[in-house]
């Protein structure tokens, strides 16, 4: 049982965690901590939260669970606030995209990894962000990846096990380096590709036509655009080798495309497609 359960930053994926363990019963207390008092108050409102601070340590206070729910890039001062002011067998987690950083921004907090934390990573979200944007079936049949590290505690893995389980979550672990690799590949690229179209298109003369006339195709690839700037921002920042790495790798197999375009080679055109396609179809039918 989360007797208390302290979530800093109460948005989509705090607030939904939040909101999805309090349907399943799951825990006692809820503590919301964060800095937009507002955005606290309506968490009450909503009934996501029981109490809320906007003092990192006074707000982890009698928590036995502590989920970090910030973008990574702030990760870092988040940790040092929560020294020393923990209970002793208080267990912290997060549900940061780039768990090497996230690891370094807590050795670099603590002077060393403490066996109470759990790297997580909730493979959920949509494009929208802020606390009323949350909903309790955020995970449910979605993936959550956890990295612990040899030093991690078992006891703390099996808590926060039992809590992303609670969410309807399918849990498993993953090498913190092959996290970041395969999420560079799997979300990194498609949210920077997704952002850089968008911002080509706006930059163009003739942009309020091309809206205008833009169909399904355009929307569904660019959903993800409409993401939270600052987190992407951070997690390209704090995951720039691998994506580099898979962006080269793309920008391979672009460039390759492109030529058969310019010389009129049906058949590689068509073989594209064609994988592509067959995969695509593979993946949605799982």
């Amino acid at each position: 049982m989360i007797n208390q359960l302290t979530v800093i930053g109460v948005g989509l994926i705090g607030g939904s965690l939040a909101r999805s363990l309090r349907e399943a019963g799951a825990v006692g207390t809820i503590v919301g901590c964060g800095l937009d008092k507002n955005q606290l108050q309506k968490a009450i409102d909503l009934d996501i939260i029981d109490k809320y601070e906007t003092d990192v340590a006074r707000a982890v206070v009698g928590s036995n669970l502590v989920v970090v729910a910030v973008p990574v890039g702030v990760m870092e001062s988040v940790f040092r606030q929560l020294k020393s002011h923990l209970a002793e067998d208080a267990v912290i987690t997060d549900v940061g995209s780039t768990k090497g950083s996230v690891v370094e921004a807590m050795r670099n907090a603590y002077g060393e990894v403490p066996e109470q934390f759990v790297p997580g990573h909730p493979i959920a979200g949509t494009e929208k962000s802020g606390v009323d944007a949350g909903f309790a079936g955020l995970f449910h049949g979605r993936r959550v990846l956890l990295t612990p590290l040899p030093q991690t505690s078992p006891q703390a893995i099996e808590l926060v096990r039992y809590m992303w389980q609670k969410t309807g979550a399918v849990v498993s672990e993953m090498d913190l380096k092959h996290h970041d690799d395969v999420l560079a590949a799997t979300s990194h690229l498609p949210h920077l590709l997704a952002f850089s179209l968008v911002d080509t298109l706006v930059a163009m003369d003739e942009k309020a036509e091309i809206f205008q006339y833009a169909a399904g195709g355009f929307r569904d690839f660019t959903r993800i655009a409409s993401s939270h700037p600052q987190m992407w921002h951070d997690i390209c920042v704090n995951n720039r080798e691998a994506i580099l790495q898979i962006l080269k790798r793309f920008q391979v197999d672009l460039d390759k495309l492109g030529c058969a375009i310019a010389n009129n080679d049906s058949d590689y055109i068509l073989d594209v497609f064609t994988r592509a396609k067959k995969s695509r179809d593979q993946f949605s039918n799982n």
